[in-house]
């Protein structure tokens, strides 16, 4: 039965109750008035006090997309607001919940039919928690929570935003992301691929909202304690006495692990005292760092290339780098890593293309090379290696700006202060 795995799957701070089956023994009752911030009570154009954001996602492992929900996630506590977030669990969902968070494990990011048998249970929790914002970030869960929202009555369902992390294929399965009353755009590469690819969408849905890195996280100038640094070289002694070259990034095919080993075989054939950290793991998937090993071993670069899987010290690990790469193939929306390592005042060197060649472009110009361009990269490497140059403080992705942006446009629609702008029908776009 749906429901039963459901309730068996509810962690956090609503851990043991049941949402369908309120009042059953060993069952807590929720706090019905913790969410006062309903759009349909709160007469005229006044700020919601409190509001209940519910966000979806597959899993709360490590990346941007993760990781930018538990900050908004934790800025909605912060601020006396319910957060409550919806996925498959991860690494991340103890955080989650420790920072005030409800965790709801469902796992609504599996590209099956019956992920579809979970719609109407999550229109229910809808109802029976009152949530005045739905917030999706990623295809199938935006499939799910939009079916269930378009079967609520729409003067009183929640708002509906959508945020666009990547640029996805064009097709109707991705052509999901565009439904939502407000589509959050996280980069300027992610605005003009909605405008692009979706020239009906009326302008005004669309919010670019920069993704923001923390201060604190990655401050400018960092240096790791002895401590840390004593443990770092134990493990991977290769890098006593080198420049220490980074990439970073999950392992797959299309991050450009393979243009890496090609950039570090012609530094070591160059005599320059040089090693690589890859840094990042598969995901589940394996077979990448087999070819990867595979393919570094037959260079002969075994002493010269680490693995380090995923770390949760990645701020140390910028501070030891002399350099940080991103080398992805395809375009992304984004480059939080290349955005943390400038924050800290680290040279990054990227192909200038998507997201990553944005952030160079406007904050460290000399990293950006055209993609797939081997003497460039080596050249460009050589230089910073020879003279490492001066990367300015720059305060411009801000989480704080990113958090005020994201709950200000909560609470705009909470409060049901402006009207959808395409004159459609809500979450429906033109076409």
């Amino acid at each position: 039965m749906v429901t039963s795995r459901l309730q068996e799957h509810t962690t956090g701070v609503n851990r043991g109750w049941s949402p369908w089956l309120p009042g059953l023994p060993g069952t807590n009752t929720p706090d019905r008035n913790f969410t006062v911030g309903r759009r349909d009570s709160l007469g005229g154009s006044g700020s919601p006090s409190r509001f209940t954001v519910l966000q979806m996602l597959p899993a709360l492992e490590c990346g941007g997309v993760e990781r930018g929900t538990l900050e908004v996630a934790a800025a909605l506590v912060r601020r006396g607001h319910r957060s409550i977030v919806v996925s498959s669990g991860g690494r991340l969902s103890g955080m989650l919940v420790r920072q005030g968070s409800e965790h709801l494990l469902w796992p609504l990011g599996i590209k099956s039919p019956l992920t579809l048998r979970r719609i109407p249970a999550l229109r229910r929790y809808l109802r029976q928690q009152k949530v005045d914002i739905i917030h999706v970030r990623s295809r199938m869960p935006a499939w799910i929570a939009w079916l269930a929202w378009r079967g609520m009555n729409p003067l009183t369902r929640p708002r509906l935003v959508t945020t666009v992390h990547g640029l996805y294929s064009v097709n109707r399965y991705s052509a999901i992301m565009t439904r939502g009353e407000r589509l959050i755009a996280i980069s300027d590469t992610a605005h003009r691929y909605i405008q692009e690819n979706y020239p009906k969408l009326p302008e005004g849905r669309i919010r670019t909202i920069y993704r923001g890195i923390d201060p604190d996280g990655f401050p400018y100038g960092y240096q790791p304690q002895p401590a840390w640094l004593g443990a770092f070289r134990r493990e991977f002694p290769g890098v006593v006495g080198r420049h220490v070259i980074t990439l970073p990034g999950r392992l797959s095919r299309r991050k450009g692990h393979e243009d890496f080993v090609a950039l570090l075989e012609r530094l070591i054939t160059a005599g320059l005292p040089v090693h690589g950290l890859i840094v990042g793991d598969g995901g589940g998937n394996g077979r990448h760092m087999i070819r990867m090993r595979r393919l570094i071993r037959s260079r002969g670069l075994d002493r010269h290339i680490s693995f380090t899987g995923h770390r949760q010290d990645i701020r140390e690990l910028f501070a030891v780098s002399c350099i940080v790469l991103s080398l992805s193939h395809e375009p992304e929306a984004f480059g939080r890593t290349v955005a943390e390592a400038l924050h800290m005042g680290r040279p990054v060197i990227g192909y200038d293309h998507g997201g990553v060649g944005e952030i160079l472009g406007r904050l460290f110009p000399r990293g950006c090379v055209h993609p797939g361009n081997l003497d460039a990269l080596a050249s460009r490497t050589r230089e910073f290696i020879e003279q490492a140059p001066v990367v300015p403080e720059n305060r411009f992705y801000s989480i704080a700006n990113m958090l005020e942006a994201t709950l200000g446009l909560y609470e705009e629609l909470a409060a049901g202060r402006q009207g959808i702008e395409s004159g459609a029908r809500p979450g429906f776009p033109p076409g």
